[in-house]
């Protein structure tokens, strides 16, 4: 396997655990997998920043262990430069759909890839 492909494995099996209730349920292990400069431009085209996230996820949809759970399929990423991964993919949630794309950063090797920017765009029920 070639450095590159490791780094975009790594930083897909980090966007998978950020779906794992007990990760979502935990601020400090939320907070590792976030870069302090995180923002999130969310499906209601509100931003959210580190802090905003760190502080809410545990009350978001899926950070419950016996609620409904983020099924993603069709993740795919790329290198787009020494220690910056693009994640694209979809998931599926309590019957609902979206299309997201994530920016993974990696400054050192001390704290691993982090999430730096993520968006999630709603997917209408009638589209392929």
């Amino acid at each position: 396997m070639t450095h590159e492909a490791d780094d975009v494995n790594e930083a897909i099996a980090a966007e998978l655990r950020l779906m794992d209730p007990d990760v979502r349920s935990s601020r400090t292990e939320a907070a590792r997998l976030l870069d302090p400069e995180f923002t999130e431009v969310g499906a209601s085209g509100r931003r959210h920043t580190y802090e905003d996230t760190v502080a809410g996820l545990p009350e978001e949809p899926g950070s419950s262990a016996d609620g409904p759970r983020y099924e993603a399929s069709e993740i795919t990423g790329v290198l787009l430069a020494p220690g910056l991964v693009h994640l694209t993919y979809e998931t599926r949630f309590d019957g609902r759909r979206a299309r997201r794309s994530s920016l993974w950063r990696r400054r050192d090797g001390e704290t691993g890839w982090r999430m730096y920017y993520h968006q999630g765009t709603p997917v209408p029920p009638d589209t392929a």
